[in-house]
């Protein structure tokens, strides 16, 4: 079982913590337990503690450990768990949520990008074998990088 994070940099168990406050804490626990103190420090808090400000130094990771620790208290609502759907007709039929849910006016942005880029480029380059590479470049582009303007699947 985990510690609870919170607790091991002594911090109030809180998912609106500031980024500033959590650094803080682990700054002093940091400066006191270091193993390269002269004394030789506390290796087994300054790892605890270590371990704890990765999981706490990002709002979302508040949030998350928050409802780690919330979970498994008597009275709250289990969490829902959702089957993540594999191969390529899983992920096909989770893509337009993803989409809708994520950055759907940016993706249309970057996909627009592409198409008229690769227009410009079939009608620069016409019968040249350079022109076909650079509009596969051009889709391996959008397709690197739309995912990040997709929502996480669900589970993650």
């Amino acid at each position: 079982m985990n510690p609870n994070p919170f607790t091991v940099l002594g911090l109030p168990t809180d998912p609106d913590l500031t980024d500033e406050q959590v650094r803080a804490a682990w700054r002093a626990i940091a400066a006191a337990t270091h193993p390269d103190r002269p004394d030789g420090g506390n290796v087994t808090r300054y790892t605890a503690a270590a371990n704890a400000y990765a999981q706490l130094r990002t709002a979302w990771g508040r949030s998350e450990a928050y409802a780690d620790l919330t979970a498994d208290l008597p009275g709250t609502v289990p969490p829902v768990r959702v089957e993540l759907r594999t191969g390529l007709l899983g992920m096909a039929t989770l893509l337009p949520a993803r989409i809708w849910h994520g950055r759907p006016r940016h993706l249309a942005l970057r996909a627009l990008i592409t198409a008229l880029l690769s227009l410009v480029v079939v009608n620069l380059l016409p019968g040249q074998p350079s022109g076909p590479a650079v509009v596969t470049g051009l889709i391996t582009w959008f397709v690197l990088t739309g995912r990040g303007d997709l929502a996480p699947p669900p589970g993650r």
